[in-house]
């Protein structure tokens, strides 16, 4: 996906990229690479913008995918997560 270089837009893609992973997420069965993908970008992104609440809900959708996988630590890693919520 090519994205216009312009403030609002670098400000919107995080939005965008978490809605993916969460469409992602919500599939059956999920679409684990994709979600995954999705939300690691968004997270890396809105850290970067300040965007506290929106890496907080990227991270809670990579627990709610990781938590069918049986992998309850990762799972748990991610939910738990403290981000400043500015």
């Amino acid at each position: 996906m090519s994205w216009p270089a312009d403030t609002q837009n670098a400000r919107s893609k995080p939005y965008v990229l978490s809605l993916l992973g969460n469409i992602a997420v919500e599939q059956e069965p999920p679409v684990f690479e994709g979600a995954e993908e999705h939300y690691h970008e968004a997270i890396a992104l809105a850290g970067d913008l300040g965007m506290g609440p929106l890496v907080g809900g990227c991270h809670l959708g990579l627990g709610k995918l990781y938590r069918p996988t049986g992998n309850r630590e990762q799972a748990h890693e991610h939910v738990t997560v403290e981000w400043p919520m500015e």
